[in-house]
């Protein structure tokens, strides 16, 4: 590049640099890309970002430093529904995996910073104990033990230090209440970030440049429609699939855009950002949703949610016979004319009960506080019935239910008639609420 080109360059990205000054940004960082060649670039050009008013959260993977620390104890990892077991001995390689990346991390910012020019800002990396987690449960007889999902974050931490101008660094860690480290995903964890953080952008480095159609060519733009199809067409669960996802759920659920890059692609964040062109896949789209009692002709919506539970024998099967008995029952959240959300009250007048079941979010919509808004719907409709409490059985979402208010409890506190058909061999836990009068 000439200097000619050059300041015409300079003068093309003028608009989009104005334009992205105090937007939040959420990078989502495999750790493979940390173990490339190129990270080093990539560190350079979130410098750069953060200097020119970028509010940054970076979350990063570990799953290569994981497997090598796994390999050098002899131990095999256990893969079970596409998620790690995490034993408590694998839960500290973990923890040590996800501690040496971090740090690595730190020291590639620190070492940008010391090597650039004189008088170049100081990007401050800081972090914290922002995630509450919960365990995923048993998933098909399987215990993950300490394999966990995201119950909360601490958003008004984080948003506190990109209101300082720092980078927000947010390792695959959850830590409970009750003292104990989860293992995340941190697919999952950078998707749920930019979501409660209402996050401008998500742009999810994998070791693609984006989506491809049939003939092998890059999509520059998808509409979630579009994104749906093109992940209904890959099975595999790699570090692409997992960047589109994320993308997909992120747009789904309230953020404005969502990028595919390369991290092998040298400048690929600058010029996604930067330039007319870009440099991945970008994916989009807005949409709104409606609480309501279900209808007879929701049924098939309904279903749909339900039968993949059922399969992993996290829910009772329903007949679509009975579904349509029940179905007066049940309380949708519709979206885009789509049922994304669903739940139950079956009541127990004679013991001033109902039970609460089929508590279910699409795979797509889950983490926006969804179904704790179905939740309380649930829970005045419970009260204009005069009942005095709500229960529910689970065997995978305990955790979620006690955040919700529930309290553990014995099988003999369920009326009589849903004791007599209690499932010893599913062994579900029953949780009880009391409802405000």
């Amino acid at each position: 590049m000439n200097k000619q080109d050059y300041v015409k360059w300079f003068r093309d990205t003028t608009p989009y640099i104005k334009s992205q000054r105090g937007k939040t940004i959420v990078l989502m960082l495999p750790g493979a890309a940390i173990a490339h060649d190129n990270f080093l670039n990539i560190v350079s050009d979130i410098n750069l970002l953060s200097s020119l008013g970028v509010r940054l959260v970076l979350v990063h993977g570990a799953r290569p430093q994981i497997e090598s620390r796994f390999a050098a104890a002899g131990l095999d990892s256990q893969i079970h529904k596409g998620k790690r077991v995490t034993d408590q001995q694998s839960m500290g390689l973990v923890c040590q995996s996800v501690g040496e990346v971090r740090n690595q991390i730190e020291a590639a910012f620190f070492s940008r910073h010391l090597n650039a020019p004189k008088g170049a800002e100081y990007v401050q990396v800081v972090g914290g104990n922002l995630v509450t987690a919960m365990p995923t449960g048993v998933i098909g007889g399987v215990d993950l033990q300490y394999t966990g999902k995201v119950r909360r974050l601490a958003t008004d931490a984080i948003e506190t230090m990109l209101d300082n101008r720092q980078l927000v660094l947010i390792s695959p860690l959850g830590y409970s209440p009750t003292g104990e480290t989860f293992n995340l995903s941190y697919a999952e964890l950078a998707t749920r970030v930019a979501i409660d953080l209402k996050a401008d952008k998500l742009i999810a480095f994998c070791s693609e440049d984006g989506a491809y159609n049939a003939k092998g060519e890059l999509y520059r733009e998808l509409t979630l429609l579009e994104c749906q199809a093109t992940l209904g067409h890959d099975g595999d669960l790699n570090d692409h699939r997992l960047a589109l996802e994320a993308c997909y759920r992120a747009c789904e659920q309230g953020v404005a855009r969502a990028h595919v890059l390369n991290y092998g692609d040298d400048g690929a964040l600058l010029k996604e950002i930067f330039t007319r062109d870009g440099a991945g896949t970008m994916v989009y789209r807005d949409s709104y949703e409606l609480i309501r009692r279900a209808r007879i002709s929701d049924v098939g919506g309904i279903l749909d949610l339900i039968r993949p539970l059922e399969k992993q024998g996290i829910l009772v099967r329903r007949s679509r016979e009975r579904l349509e008995m029940e179905v007066e029952h049940f309380t949708v959240m519709e979206k885009d004319g789509a049922i994304i959300a669903c739940a139950a009250l079956y009541p127990f007048n004679s013991a001033g009960s109902g039970e609460l079941a089929c508590v279910v979010t699409s795979p797509e919509y889950q983490g926006g506080g969804r179904a704790a808004k179905l939740l309380k719907h649930i829970e005045r409709q419970a009260k204009k019935l005069g009942f005095e409490q709500l229960f529910t059985l689970t065997t995978q979402t305990a955790h979620w239910f006690i955040e919700q208010g529930f309290e553990a409890a014995n099988v003999a506190i369920l009326p009589d008639e849903k004791q007599s058909f209690y499932n010893y061999q599913r062994n579900s836990k029953v949780f009880v609420k009391k409802i405000d009068k």
